[in-house]
């Protein structure tokens, strides 16, 4: 029996992205010796997502000295400081592995940060694979980005595969469009589209993964 599939969004499904951030940022303001109405400049810059140009527009509307490239290791750095993924998340991966799933990482964003937030966390040691959309030019929700994170987890979409996510067009309907099922974290939301929602709407990952793990124990006895 081949092994299903599930790929995890990263930033606010696997770790709270927005409360590092502003952790970050009122560290950044301090240390650059800005003034707090200049934080939330600095937040919403980097809020969507962060890049080395991020920081150019940053030290140059601000006048820094330090170079862009210093700034950005340094963001790098100090995102892998403050960031972490709860427990039970932690738990959970290895769980899924343990039921022969293949689990996998498909983000949006900047090579170097995603990387650096997956090994602080202790993610990367916990999946088959991730693929983040700076290394090979495909953004979810494209379809091309679902393949080859599933691609990095050795295997290829198909019909038992599934999509983790928070972002309603990025995770969910991007996720739809490539064939895979989807499960949207929903962190007290309701669903905002039109469009056709998730298969699944959960309060957080733990609770994704507890409802992927009870999907397999039903196919397992299916099959059995």
């Amino acid at each position: 029996m081949q092994r299903p599939l599930v790929l995890f969004d990263l930033d606010n499904t696997l770790m709270d992205r927005r409360g590092t951030l502003a952790s970050w940022a009122t560290e950044f303001t301090a240390q650059h010796g800005l003034e707090d109405e200049d934080q939330t400049y600095v937040l919403d810059m980097v809020a969507e997502r962060a890049y080395p140009s991020t920081f150019e527009a940053i030290r140059t509307r601000f006048r820094l000295p330090l170079p862009t490239a210093e700034l950005w290791h340094t963001y790098c750095t100090d995102i892998a400081t403050l960031v972490s993924c709860p427990a039970e998340i932690l738990d959970g991966l290895d769980e899924l592995r343990a039921a022969s799933w293949r689990v996998g990482v498909a983000t949006n964003g900047a090579a170097d940060i995603q990387r650096a937030k997956l090994r602080a966390t202790g993610i990367s040691q916990r999946v088959d694979g991730v693929f983040v959309s700076e290394e090979a030019g495909a953004r979810k929700p494209q379809t091309r980005h679902f393949a080859l994170a599933a691609a990095r987890c050795g295997t290829v979409l198909g019909d038992g595969s599934w999509m983790v996510g928070d972002n309603p067009v990025n995770d969910i309907g991007g996720g739809r469009s490539a064939g895979l099922r989807t499960i949207w974290i929903g962190n007290g939301r309701s669903w905002p589209l039109a469009d056709p929602g998730p298969d699944h709407v959960v309060p957080h990952a733990r609770a994704a993964i507890d409802l992927l793990l009870l999907h397999s124990a039903d196919r397992t006895r299916t099959t059995a």
